[in-house]
């Protein structure tokens, strides 16, 4: 071997040619490749980038009736265009879905729209960043070919773990606002998924510090606990966020909550969630008393509250009036407390909508309450019950006010009798229901799958139009996933023909239910096809149809 100087020049000249020759195989695999993928895929390079300036020069002498539209005209137009920004509730991302879209598809179709002009920019800016949702997925097609491309694929690593996207969106999100003030005040409610907020509390705290008009905002559960992990966050919501309209508290938060009374933070709270918590009734009336537009108030397993907390007192503390109150696991309180509430003035003329589960309120003192409550629209009440109801006479259900009940009464498990204790509530129900007590009520839920049989069945001898609303009835056992639906119609008149009990519907008969309509799994209902008496063709003739199902 040659070990001259020359000779390793000449060595080191056949190793750099080497290199060459090899990084220029490599260069045109690579390039085979990408034209390969233009070639199955034309559609992704087809795009013509003059056309669309050749179109404005054409355009630009025509009338452009869209820019001229009035600004309120425009907002309607966009709110279709994207109707899940028209989401106003204090609800969480997965409780508040707005329409049947794509949600991702919608807000980029809006963000497109605002690029056309300035007029349409202003318009649909303010609605892209008042609600703003950040969602998981694409609840559409699209998803399939976009998880393929969120893989980071590599040459040595051909099925790796694909991007967390809602943490990108959030990511990019918080970067926006922190670069632009204008679009910060804008945001006024912020929800994502639940994974989302649990595992980019960091990404969640930067992005909150420079929205300082945001009412909700998705938190983490540990942040609600005052958990270590989430105080960075609370100190830029509270610090930075002044005008919180919701906040939870449940164990282990109770310095936080007093603390509302003395800092006077989130004076613009609306609705407030209690959930087993342990402080001193006192301590809780005058953090309550200190929020001045509070609306709503959620109690939940609080086993030491009991009726003092209604009592009317001389001093400034006291249970703020409220549009909305729920009761849940409350086992202290009673229709004597409740009663007490309802007496002052500003309670009752307030109060619209009562719910009350697990608590020491009993059905049969219900009709108390409805006399108190003038203004209640919407109740509802849920009891597992051992004992039948009272054999006294107890005034039936009476509210001209009432429009939704939930009466979900069950008996207890392990119950031993002929008859089940709950089917004499029921029966009261039904007394109450063909009484005329409640004129506004027109949707009701029950635990008894065989309450509408047995309101036709039992319905007394009466006048026709005597009943004159529609009802709506949903009823469930407790074996059951979705709740069934049916509907009464008011009495027709019957002239001088004996009264009749009015019918559930056209297939409903006396020996069988022949219909019925079950839930969707989306909110609503979905008819079940069943065997009809008949069916009219065009020539005026009765087609018979034995089964309709294909």
């Amino acid at each position: 071997m040659d070990m001259t100087p020359h000779g390793d020049l000449h060595h080191l000249n056949f190793l750099l040619h080497a290199a060459t020759v090899a990084f220029r195989r490599i260069m045109g695999f690579l390039k085979r490749i990408r034209s390969r993928s233009r070639i199955k895929n034309p559609e992704d390079h087809n795009y013509d980038y003059g056309s669309s300036s050749a179109n404005r020069r054409q355009s630009h002498g025509a009338t452009d009736i869209g820019s001229k539209l009035p600004l309120p005209v425009l907002d309607k137009i966009f709110s279709y265009v994207c109707p899940h920004t028209q989401d106003e509730s204090y609800l969480s991302s997965g409780d508040s879905t707005v329409g049947d879209g794509c949600m991702l598809c919608d807000l980029r179709d809006l963000a497109q729209a605002s690029l056309v002009c300035s007029r349409w920019n202003e318009s649909a800016t303010k609605r892209l960043y008042r609600s703003v949702r950040i969602d998981a997925v694409h609840y559409c097609i699209k998803e399939i070919e976009l998880a393929e491309k969120r893989k980071r694929r590599s040459f040595f690593e051909r099925n790796a773990d694909p991007k967390d996207a809602p943490q990108q969106r959030l990511q990019l999100f918080s970067r926006t606002v922190r670069q632009s003030d204008s679009l910060g005040v804008l945001v006024l409610l912020l929800k994502m998924p639940y994974m989302t907020r649990e595992t980019c509390k960091t990404d969640l705290a930067k992005t909150v510090s420079v929205l300082p008009n945001l009412r909700y905002v998705d938190l983490p559960e540990g942040f609600f606990a005052d958990d270590s992990s989430c105080h960075m966050l609370k100190q830029e919501l509270q610090a930075r966020c002044p005008d919180i309209r919701k906040m939870k508290y449940v164990s282990g938060s109770e310095q936080s909550l007093l603390s509302l009374a003395q800092t006077r933070c989130w004076q613009g709270l609306e609705i407030v969630e209690l959930s087993q918590l342990n402080v001193e009734i006192t301590e809780l009336l005058r953090v309550l008393s200190s929020l001045p537009v509070v609306r709503e108030v959620k109690i939940n397993e609080l086993p030491w509250l009991d009726d003092t907390i209604f009592q009317v007192t001389s001093g400034p503390a006291k249970f703020p009036p409220l549009q909305k109150l729920d009761l849940h696991k409350v086992p202290g309180i009673t229709a004597i407390g409740l009663t007490a509430y309802l007496s002052r003035p500003e309670v009752s003329e307030n109060l619209t909508s009562l719910n009350m589960s697990d608590c020491g309120i009993l059905p049969s003192r219900l009709h108390e309450i409805l006399a108190s409550a003038p203004y209640l629209t919407c109740l509802s009440i849920t009891e597992i019950v051992s004992r039948p109801f009272p054999a006294e006479a107890i005034p039936h259900l009476a509210s001209r006010s009432l429009e939704i009940f939930h009466y979900e009464i069950t008996s207890a498990h392990g119950f031993h009798g002929i008859a089940k204790p709950h089917h004499s509530y029921y029966t009261y129900l039904t007394e109450s229901l063909w009484s005329g007590s409640l004129p506004a009520l027109c949707t009701l839920y029950v635990r008894d799958d065989s309450f509408p049989e047995s309101l036709v069945a039992r319905a007394p001898q009466m006048r026709a139009g005597e009943w004159k609303q529609p009802l709506d009835i949903f009823t469930k056992e407790l074996d059951q996933l979705e709740w069934k639906f049916s509907s009464l119609g008011p009495v027709t008149d019957l002239g001088l023909s004996p009264p009749r009990a009015p019918s559930l519907n056209p297939l409903w008969s006396g020996d069988a239910r022949r219909s019925m309509v079950v839930g969707n799994g989306f909110g609503g209902f979905l008819a079940v096809p069943v065997d009809s008496p008949g069916d009219q063709n065009k020539t005026g003739q009765w087609k018979s149809r034995e089964n309709l199902w294909p």
